[in-house]
């Protein structure tokens, strides 16, 4: 996840999809894939930036079923995911203007962006808060 998103988001108690090896902490907790942070509890305000494609969707619902989390992921609006676990469950929407270039386990900046356009998902009014204070340039929807 680029640090810039994180200083303008956070802070986080909760990382379910962490990366083992990471450069900085992403929140004060972190579940890695030897966790499975899908079957472990959730608490406190999460960050969850999860595996990219399908198994997205397992992740962004329980996003919508803990109701206290900001959610990173491809903007991919016509999916089933989204229509899903986005659309009828989140609070707001940030699109991020450009593309994002994420960092390796290092802490070094991707040569190349992320491929896709980006957008941060906030479950909750606080969140939805967090995304409009941000300062993060796109473009912020409110869902409801």
């Amino acid at each position: 996840t680029p640090p810039e998103l994180l200083e303008a988001l956070g802070p986080f108690d909760l990382d379910p999809c962490a990366p083992t090896n990471r450069p900085w902490p992403t929140a004060k907790h972190h579940y890695t894939i030897q966790d499975n942070g899908l079957v472990q509890p959730w608490h406190g305000r999460v960050w969850c930036n999860p595996p990219y494609g399908k198994k997205a969707a397992a992740w962004l619902a329980k996003c919508s079923v803990h109701q206290n989390a900001i959610a990173l992921i491809f903007a991919r609006t016509e999916t089933n995911m989204f229509f899903d676990f986005v659309w009828n469950t989140a609070t707001g929407l940030l699109f991020i203007k450009g593309r994002l270039y994420f960092h390796h386990v290092t802490g070094k900046r991707a040569r190349a962006n992320s491929g896709a356009p980006s957008v941060l998902i906030a479950y909750n009014e606080q969140n939805y808060q967090a995304l409009a204070n941000s300062g993060i340039a796109g473009k912020l929807v409110r869902l409801r």
